[in-house]
């Protein structure tokens, strides 16, 4: 609702989890209808909601185009609704594109160059833009002009082409690679935080409604639990839930049927699925608590490396469940009692004599 690079294999195995916050094919379709069209109707990020609501209503009083914006957090929490309200909060139309699709200076300026006076552009993860189009940016973002360079070598003529003044959202799940010239360009950041369960149950019931599924306040509470602070995960748990409950029991979802559900999909009480649980497993059973190296930890369950750093890890880490040191993975006591085993006494072998029994 309010809502890297990797090989072939990796996406494959990213598409079979249902708790990793990328949208596939069919959270893109579902989200079109559950996202919220206003301000008002956007559950949770208050701080940015307050902030961006000033700054869109004191550009209609003075009827100038909205400040460019810069939203920043990780995948799944709003920044392409965001960036949808915001243009119709403006009444203007939406132009959406991404860094990764943006590879010249030449395709940066055919969109440009399109543009309608107000119209808003969202660049989602633009810091994977390339470089000459970074570049062209600066200038249109500052003074809505781009140079448009024709010909090659000394007989090369840069010819100047004025743009109508646009609204540009950016959005990234990695603020630090933006170049500090492309950053102070913004005239307004917000950096999207991680949901509280609360603001998770909000959504649930809200998407719940939309979707015309019975639920009550145990069950959303169940779901928003697992949800790992994301609404897009929310949402999807739910549609999982509700295709268990309308086949194994009578279409009403309660706490037990969630439970019973998310079980099935192998979606424990704190949110981790199989491959958390595996890379937890080995490194604490296999390897004593670690520290053991990513390289050796991803052959131990079984997967590409970059699949365990950048599918599993960050959500482990942020549990406080595993930390990266300069010697290796290390798991933390609360891993030991997430998975019901018993640390080996201080002293022992690997990480534990330094957690202690």
């Amino acid at each position: 609702m309010n809502w890297d690079e990797t090989g072939p294999d990796t996406d494959e195995r990213l598409d079979e989890s249902l708790v990793h916050a990328d949208a596939d094919g069919e959270d893109t379709a579902v989200e079109a209808a559950l996202r919220p069209k206003d301000l008002d109707e956007f559950v949770g990020q208050e701080k940015v909601r307050e902030q961006l609501d000033l700054v869109l209503k004191a550009a209609r009083a003075r009827g100038a185009t909205a400040d460019h914006v810069l939203l920043s957090g990780a995948p799944g929490l709003g920044k392409t609704t965001l960036s949808m309200i915001i243009a119709a909060e403006m009444d203007a139309p939406i132009r959406i594109t991404s860094g990764p699709a943006i590879q010249h200076a030449g395709d940066l300026a055919a969109i440009l160059s399109s543009l309608q006076e107000g119209e808003v552009l969202f660049l989602d993860e633009i810091h994977r833009m390339s470089r000459p189009a970074e570049e062209m940016l600066y200038m249109a973002m500052e003074d809505f002009r781009v140079d448009v360079i024709v010909g090659k070598g000394p007989g090369a003529t840069a010819i100047p082409l004025e743009l109508p003044p646009f609204t540009l959202v950016g959005a990234t799940t990695r603020a630090g690679l933006l170049p500090p010239p492309l950053r102070d360009r913004f005239g307004f950041t917000g950096h999207m935080e991680f949901y509280a369960p609360t603001e998770l149950e909000r959504v649930i019931h809200r998407s719940a409604r939309l979707l015309d599924v019975e639920i009550d306040a145990d069950g959303a509470a169940e779901i928003a639990g697992r949800s790992r602070g994301t609404p897009r995960i929310a949402n999807r748990l739910l549609r999982r839930v509700r295709d268990y409950a309308q086949v194994k029991a009578d279409g009403r979802i309660d706490r037990p049927v969630a439970a019973t559900a998310l079980g099935v999909y192998e979606v424990d009480a704190r949110g981790l699925d199989r491959l958390d649980r595996a890379v937890l497993g080995a490194l604490l059973k296999l390897f004593g608590g670690g520290p053991v190296g990513l390289s050796t930890l991803a052959v131990a369950v079984g997967e590409e490396r970059e699949t365990v750093e950048e599918v599993a890890e960050p959500f482990l880490v942020r549990e406080g469940l595993l930390a990266r040191t300069p010697r290796g993975r290390v798991a933390t006591p609360a891993a030991w009692a997430h998975l019901g085993l018993v640390p080996p006494q201080q002293g022992g072998k690997g990480q534990q004599g330094l957690f202690g029994a």
